[in-house]
């Protein structure tokens, strides 16, 4: 079983993508999303989220085959639909969370 850890080192994250802690630091430098803290030694510490927004980026760019130019245009059009679907989704949970509390 996987625990989840609230930081990630940037030697294990590299490990989980099967990519060198180079190409984790290069990223980092491109993409606007990956934020990862830094410890007093300067470390980079990677939390969840950070590790998601890596998963879209592998698959953007070693999956897809898109650009790094490209990922960061796709990147934030996905963050764009995300922004203008919310009203929706938070209508949708209202109706869940009404339905919820019906008893049947």
């Amino acid at each position: 079983m996987e625990s989840k850890k609230l930081f990630y080192p940037i030697g294990e994250v590299a490990k989980m993508f099967d990519l060198p802690v180079t190409t984790i630091r290069f990223w980092e430098k491109n993409f606007d999303i990956l934020k990862p803290k830094k410890s007093k030694k300067g470390n980079r510490l990677f939390m969840n989220e950070d590790i998601e927004n890596l998963k879209l980026i592998y698959k953007l760019v070693k999956e897809e085959g898109y650009t790094l130019s490209g990922a960061e245009i796709r990147l934030k059009e996905m963050k764009k639909n995300v922004s203008a679907n919310e009203p929706v989704i938070q209508r949708l949970l209202q109706i869940r969370r009404e339905l919820e509390n019906l008893n049947f």
